[in-house]
Order: structure tokens, then C-alpha cells, then sequence
């Protein structure tokens, strides 16, 4: 069995927010699905957009992220 690749994205919407998100998508392909969300969408938020994304990679979530010092 192959190994599904997965990659990581650092994506902002229209509140500003900073997120990561984790992906099976190869970038062209995510660049694609962009597209396809925006021509729907007069306001992009990342929770949505992750939404939309998980019809087609049921891989895709927000990825939190936080400090660590030590």
C-alpha cells in the first residue's frame, strides 16, 4: 500500500487569520480547487474554505499551531 503524501499550506483570509492547513492536494491541484471556491464566495474564511475542501480531500483540517519555549 502506498503512502498518501501530505503537505502543508500557510493560508490567511479576509479576517486576517493565519492558519495552516494539512493536505493530500498537490498545490496545482489545491490552486484549483481555490478557483473554484472563490468563483462562489464573496468573502473567504478558512474555516469554510476548509469545509469545501474535505468534499474532495477528506484529508484536509486546520492545523493549530503554538509556541513552545524550553
Amino acid at each position: 500500500m502506498e503512502d498518501k503524501k501530505l503537505y502543508y499550506y500557510r493560508i490567511f483570509d479576509d479576517q486576517e487569520k493565519l492558519n495552516y492547513v494539512k493536505s493530500s492536494l498537490s498545490h496545482s491541484e489545491l490552486e484549483q480547487w481555490l478557483k473554484e471556491y472563490e468563483s462562489k464566495h464573496q468573502k473567504y474564511f478558512n474555516s469554510e474554505l476548509i469545509q469545501f475542501l474535505r468534499e474532495h480531500d477528506k484529508e484536509a483540517e486546520i492545523i493549530e499551531v503554538s509556541d513552545l519555549s524550553y
